[in-house]
């Protein structure tokens, strides 16, 4: 149960072969004769079988021939017979080479697989490769070098591309995957598989879709919470939907949103083919960046203008070193040498230049890395410079980048930095993108880090009063809440607003005006019209009665003429802000397919679509997250205190995307949505207008909290308990987070040697970097880790006291690939043992399983373990041997 369940697909050690007769190549597909030359050739070392599906005898003839691995490469109207053959002699993962196979036969291949509970990689693939096993299941070509880098793609086409481009280029993989379109084995399960790989380090995706967004956003997550993952995506959509009803929606296409998920995610996007090595490359090296702040060092103002041009065009900051750090190199440099920004050491910069720049650069607090360019001059050696920098990235704690301009001169000097694992690049905007990705990396890890429950730490929202209008207007079969409606929706969840009345005659909105106050604005309410400024249905600091009248009698005859068919309600009337520093924002919904809901931000007023400012990140957000989605838009910086106009109220807006990523949790109904002006100063923000499109929710959104609507499952706060201890002492059992690292790994160094045993079937004494991310950044939909936290008081030295929280116990569970069971584990701090601590561990996680609909919960048992045996016979289990290994016990219950 260790073993990940894709183990017999992608490090069989046994494979049985249908791909006709062996000896007769000239019956073999294309495919075939490509798969069984690289088979023969690699040098694999397990067990291979050739069988044909024209044999004849009993399973029991067969029975010798089972495998862990089936690969299948027969013409079309065969596969199905041998995949079925597959299934009965109980082979566990089988792959089809095949391609152009239409969807019906696709589909029998996947219900054949299906019903014998194989693990089918295609139809329609190009098969996998897995150097260091030397085995190559595989039509893509010649058997890759072994490397760290794993690579799955979608396409067939580029894998081949990607093989031979590698060939020439000395990239090695631990695993190369093509998918295609039909497979059963699908990308989510590829990266679960790579994750937990010991043999990669850094996962390249070459991708054009996916089927689920959220099983796709959980396993990229733990992927990339577990090592470096380097995405490249194909079919990029420009901004904008014929159908938009919002703003937000109008502005912000699927790349948008797929840029903001893998962001999320933790992930790396590029754009260029080469970029994903180079960026696997450095994101595989010793050394990672804390910040953006890349230090330049050249010896010609050229190539150094040209690096920091590129890094201010793509986010990044040119890092100038400390006074103190100028002082000290200077001395050490030539007297042409200028150290204000760029670091230019000048034409004759020698190799010990270059150290000293290097190591100055790695000692100063304001660099996060450092790009070192050399251009080659007349009477210089660039090969002794790149010695000189390798040794200084040796003693360096900062990642180093290299650019060594030219070709045949500096070959020499690049083979040098390549072996002393400096990523070295030919221009220096290569070079510049490389550190982009870095910088990106460690910044997109910091959100992944965030997981976020579904309501915040602020007023509780009068959610099912939302709820109640939302299901009247859907009763009324209408999609878009009037502006009346919207606001109420909003103010539901303590969202500002301003006070606003719908006047049906123009005397009534000359008393409304009267009552508010003025000055006012006026606007039209029709449930047809999106953009009220497009047919002049607005009017702002109308100042007197008599304005109000003429001004309402004149929208409603301009209205008229320029949307004839609109349904009109009347005119809405609300007081002007009066904001003397007040900034236009918006905060928005858009609903994409596959993503789901995505909260928008940017700058607002009427030109929003014409200044086309978006910043987007996916719910649920928290306070950390809003504050990065504030700083990515343009406005922010409008927002910062300017020319005299003071600071706006950021904590006032980083409030309202709180309360919008709340309505998104709780409101599945919710597709588009616009508050536009948010009306921010230094004393708060209000919402001037919104506009809100609804549709009648999937049932999959309703229901046990499992916000099927949301590609990223919110923190499952619903199930923190608090109980109590023998002497009275309290415990609380929550949901595990990525914050709990620490207090994990400090509860694991204080089990006692034959509690790990028990635990791990292993004595170690701590759990190693990719196992400790791993148990803590879950997939709350797939997984669960319930940990029991204990607070003691503590005195201190001054007679003050201090509370601390530790770990006394966790209970996990991992759904099994049939998605019906799932496999347990638990373990309990020895110092809090006979507190009933387990069983309550037991129970909480069998609930959470049951609500997830699981039906069956099992476990391994050490045999010698009578004290566990001996709980789960009382919580209900069922004890069995385990007859792949007879020191452990399967134990079952139903749930």
């Amino acid at each position: 149960m260790d073993k990940h369940y894709l183990t017999p697909l992608f490090s069989p050690t046994s494979i049985v072969v249908f791909a006709g007769d062996p000896e007769a190549s000239e019956s073999h597909t294309p495919y075939a004769r490509a798969m069984l030359a690289g088979l023969r050739s690699g040098g694999y070392a397990g067990t291979v079988t050739y069988l044909d599906i024209r044999m004849t005898g009993t399973l029991a003839d067969l029975a010798h021939s089972r495998a862990d691995l089936a690969i299948i490469a027969l013409p079309a109207d065969q596969i199905a017979a041998a995949l079925e053959v597959t299934g009965r002699i109980r082979c566990r993962a089988a792959l089809v080479l095949s391609s152009g196979l239409q969807a019906a036969a696709c589909a029998e291949l996947l219900g054949i697989a299906k019903r014998h509970g194989v693990h089918l990689l295609g139809p329609n693939s190009l098969g996998f490769q897995r150097p260091h096993l030397k085995l190559t299941a595989s039509a893509a070509g010649d058997l890759a070098a072994a490397g760290p880098l794993a690579l799955v793609s979608q396409s067939g086409a580029l894998t081949s591309s990607i093989l031979d481009w590698a060939q020439q280029n000395s990239v090695g993989f631990s695993a190369v995957i093509s998918l295609g379109p039909n497979t059963a084995v699908d990308l989510p399960q590829a990266l679960d598989f790579l994750a937990n790989d010991a043999s990669t380090k850094s996962i390249l995706v070459y991708m054009e879709g996916i089927r689920n967004a959220r099983r796709f956003m959980s396993a990229l997550r733990a992927a990339a919470y577990a090592k470096p993952v380097v995405v490249m995506k194909a079919g990029r959509k420009p901004a904008g939907s014929k159908a938009a009803l919002t703003h937000s929606a109008a502005i912000v296409g699927s790349d948008d949103v797929f840029e903001a998920a893998l962001r999320r995610a933790g992930a790396v996007r590029v754009r260029l083919f080469t970029q994903l090595f180079s960026a696997a490359k450095c994101l595989a090296s010793r050394y990672r960046p804390v910040g953006k702040r890349l230090a330049i060092v050249t010896n010609g103002g050229g190539p150094g203008v040209l690096a920091a041009d590129w890094a201010n065009e793509i986010g990044l900051d040119v890092a100038s070193l400390t006074e103190a750090s100028r002082a000290e190199l200077s001395s050490q440099l030539p007297d042409g040498a200028h150290l204000q920004s760029v670091i230019d050491l000048g034409e004759d910069a020698l190799p010990a230049h270059y150290a000293a720049a290097l190591l100055a650069c790695g000692k100063d607090p304001a660099t996060d890395g450092v790009l070192a360019i050399y251009s080659p001059k007349p009477d210089h050696d660039p090969t002794a410079v790149a010695r000189s920098v390798a040794e200084s990235f040796r003693l360096s704690g900062k990642p180093v980048l290299a650019c060594w301009m030219g070709d045949a001169r500096v070959k020499e000097a690049r083979e040098v930095l390549n072996a002393a694992s400096i990523p070295s690049f030919r221009t220096p905007e290569a070079a510049v993108d490389a550190f982009g990705n870095i910088a990106s990396f460690y910044q997109n890890q910091q959100l992944l880090q965030q997981t976020p429950p579904p309501l915040s730490t602020l007023l509780q929202p009068d959610t099912e009063g939302a709820r109640l209008l939302i299901e009247g207007v859907l009763a009324e079969r209408r999609k878009v809440l009037t502006e009346m409606e919207s606001k109420a929706l909003l103010a539901a969840f303590h969202i500002p607003v301003t006070r606003t009345m719908l006047a049906r005659s123009a005397n009534e909105a000359m008393l409304i005006a009267a009552q508010l106050g003025y000055p006012v604005a006026l606007k039209i309410d029709s449930p047809d019209i999106s953009h009220k400024s497009d047919v002049q249905g607005v009017a702002l600091n109308v100042l007197t009665a008599t304005q109000v009248r003429d001004v309402y009698n004149d929208m409603l005859v301009a209205v008229k003429r320029a949307q004839p068919s609109a349904r009109i309600n009347g005119v809405t009337i609300q007081p002007m802000s009066g904001k003397r520093h007040g900034r236009e924002i918006y905060i928005g919904l858009t609903t994409d397919d596959p993503f789901g809901p995505v909260i928008t931000f940017g700058a607002g007023g009427t030109m929003i679509e014409l200044i086309a400012d978006r910043a987007m990140e996916l719910p649920p957000l928290n306070q950390f997250l809003a504050r990065r989605l504030i700083e990515r838009a343009r406005v922010s910086e409008m927002l910062a205190e300017w020319r005299g106009t003071p600071a706006a109220h950021l904590e006032a807006v980083e409030q309202i995307l709180l309360r919008v990523s709340e309505m998104v949790c709780a409101l599945p109904q919710l597709r588009e949505m616009d508050i536009n002006p948010i009306i921010v100063d230094e004393s708060g923000a209000v919402a001037v207008d919104a506009r809100v499109v609804i549709e009648h929710a999937p049932p999959a959104s309703h229901g046990n909290g499992d916000y099927g609507h949301l590609a990223i499952l919110p923190y499952p706060s619903a199930y923190e308990r608090e109980w109590p201890m023998k002497g009275g002492d309290l415990y609380t059992i929550r949901p595990i987070q990525p914050d709990d690292a620490d207090m994990l790994q400090a509860f694991v160094r204080s089990l006692s040697q034959e509690s790990r045993y028990f635990r791990f079937a292993s004595a170690m004494p701590e759990l190693p970097p990719r196992m400790l991310a791993r148990y803590t950044l879950i997939d709350y939909d797939r997984e669960m880790a319930l940990v029991a936290v204990h607070r003691k008081r503590e005195a201190t030295a001054d007679g003050e006291f201090t509370e601390t929280e530790q770990i006394i116990g966790v209970s996990r569970y991992i759904t099994n690939p049939d998605q019906t069971s799932c496999e347990f584990s638990l373990v309990v701090s020895d110092h809090y043992k006979g507190q009933g601590l387990g069983s309550r561990l037991m129970l909480s996680i069998m609930e959470f399983a049951r609500a997830k609909g699981l039906s069956e919960i099992d476990g391994l048992v050490l045999a010698n373990n009578p004290n566990m045996l001996r709980l789960m016979t009382g919580l209900g289990y069922t004890v069995h041997p385990f007859p792949e290994d007879p020191d452990f016990k399967l134990v079952s219950k139903a749930l």
